[in-house]
């Protein structure tokens, strides 16, 4: 099928360019905001690459079209775009067409989920400490769990040398040294200094979700798009 045939809704398509969400898009459309081939967008129709979109007068490029992928950092990829020092980073690891950068680091020695996007819009929105966005890990320190930790750790740790508590957060136990925990703030090595001021140490820690995007059956090294509703109720959060 030719590239200029493939039909898709406007909604969706202004979705995926990071504009708002589908039902924003409607909204959007409804009040006459949105154009295409210059006339004034209809509801619920549908677009072909050819056809030119505006959004309040502005043409949206096929540049715009924005990209979320998933992507399980192995232990040893870097979070930064370069580093001589850095044995792997982020730009080593992932070969993506488009240029992408991650919207809220994971240390060096962590694994887990990390979201990779172009749009600069929703990499503020999460790493914005005021939005309260989840992130959930997976943690195991170096000793056994117990209630008092637990409690401590749910209600705040301070962290003396950042001079600051921690939020309160959700935390619960799944093994006699692994514990899994919610945070929705992101302080620099927050786990391990947690976990350091209460005299344990995190020897392995894994991101399990970010917002409502989880890791799934994700395998260290790989990545997929993330697509459809559940992009939607991403962005959904963050224009709440």
């Amino acid at each position: 099928m030719d590239d200029n045939t493939k039909q898709e809704r406007l909604n969706k398509y202004l979705a995926d360019c990071g504009i708002c969400s589908r039902r924003e898009a409607d909204r959007m459309i409804e009040a006459g905001r949105v154009m295409v081939n210059g006339v004034p967008a209809e509801m619920g129709m549908r677009i072909t690459p050819a056809d030119d979109v505006a959004v309040d007068g502005r043409m949206l490029e096929k540049k715009d079209r924005k990209v979320v992928l998933a992507y399980y950092k192995p232990v040893g990829v870097t979070c930064t775009e370069k580093d001589k020092y850095a044995e792997k980073t982020i730009r080593d690891a992932i070969d993506y067409p488009i240029r992408v950068t991650y919207a809220g680091r994971l240390d060096k020695d962590s694994e887990g989920l990390l979201l990779l996007t172009n749009d600069g819009d929703l990499i503020n929105g999460l790493m914005r400490a005021a939005n309260y966005h989840e992130k959930e890990y997976l943690v195991r320190v170096n000793k056994p769990i117990n209630d008092t930790f637990l409690e401590k750790m749910a209600a705040g740790v301070f962290l003396k040398e950042l001079n600051v508590t921690t939020r309160p957060c959700t935390i619960e136990q799944e093994g006699k040294f692994v514990f899994r925990i919610v945070l929705t703030q992101g302080l620099n090595r927050q786990i391990r200094r947690m976990c350091r001021a209460l005299g344990y140490d995190a020897q392995g820690i894994k991101r399990v979700r970010v917002a409502n995007i989880t890791i799934g059956k994700l395998k260290p090294g790989n990545y997929r798009l993330v697509t459809g509703e559940e992009l939607e109720e991403l962005y959904g959060m963050l224009h709440s």
